[in-house]
């Protein structure tokens, strides 16, 4: 995957999981393997250990291949690995940019930014969406062509706690259920798979961006998406929820009009880059 900071300073990164997933991908008994894992019954008993006290043993050694700076977060004692992977962070560690006219990114991850058209393809862990299968709601996706589709991937180092970029008032939540998959790009190298990842998405009635849909998509061995509030009154920088052990992502949908997305990052996007962000920091100004 390749990577710029916010400073234009470039990175490519693949990791241990990307090379054993070529393997899995590129030779026929592991694919068989990998088809058997993916199963739901399998993602469960997976989620139950990583729950349980057993799993704890995983977190010193994913701390230190990581380079987790711990003391970013707050310090407790963790009963899973579930428990660590969804740990708390210090407010001081990511400040939230206040300014009512800055678009705020919702969590940490490597961000992109597409115009939406109603056939333009949106890859999202491995499985490209139109803004309709994206959504599952014809009208609502016609709302926003002409619009902006922000992607904010999260890698397992990344805080997997997020929160709304603005002060709004939140509507319910819908969720589509999905079959997970891993979420590395290397499976599509070897193997044609077809699927749709679970996820979760709300209206965000803004104060500063007009209406914006914020959505959290899910991956194998995530299956937890945990939003905390239904029908609300929210603040700007509010924790909305959690993800569980997993890559994951959270999306943007912006309407025409509405946000300038910061030219780094839409030339980022062109140029075949994601930009490193972390939650709190501004992405983008409101044009109204």
């Amino acid at each position: 995957m390749n990577y710029r900071d916010r400073q234009g300073n470039s990175f490519e990164n693949t990791t241990n999981q990307d090379k054993s997933l070529e393997m899995m991908y590129s030779k026929a008994p592991f694919r068989f393997a990998l088809k058997a894992l993916s199963a739901p019954v399998v993602s469960k008993l997976a989620g139950k250990f990583m729950d349980s006290f057993l799993s704890v043993f995983l977190i010193d050694s994913f701390v230190k291949k990581n380079q987790i700076k711990m003391s970013d977060y707050e310090k407790r004692k963790y009963h899973s690995y579930n428990e660590f992977f969804t740990r708390k962070i210090k407010p001081k560690s990511r400040p939230i940019n206040m300014e009512p006219s800055n678009l705020i990114a919702p969590c940490d991850g490597k961000v992109s930014a597409y115009p939406i058209t109603l056939d333009a393809k949106f890859k999202i862990k491995n499985s490209w969406y139109t803004i309709e299968s994206m959504l599952k709601n014809k009208k609502l996706a016609k709302e926003y062509v002409g619009g902006t589709c922000v992607i904010l991937r999260l890698t397992v180092d990344n805080y997997h706690r997020y929160c709304y970029v603005d002060d709004a008032a939140k509507e319910r939540n819908h969720f589509i259920p999905g079959k997970l998959y891993t979420v590395n790009p290397i499976i599509l190298d070897h193997v044609n798979i077809y699927k749709e990842n679970s996820r979760a998405y709300c209206i965000l009635n803004t104060l500063n961006f007009g209406e914006v849909v914020q959505m959290e998509v899910g991956a194998l061995m995530v299956g937890k998406i945990h939003n905390y509030h239904s029908v609300a009154m929210v603040k700007r920088g509010q924790e909305k929820g959690k993800f569980e052990f997993g890559g994951s992502t959270v999306v943007l949908l912006l309407k025409r009009d509405a946000v300038n997305i910061d030219e780094d990052i839409l030339r980022n996007t062109v140029d075949g880059y994601e930009t490193i962000v972390k939650m709190g920091e501004k992405i983008g100004t409101s044009i109204f």
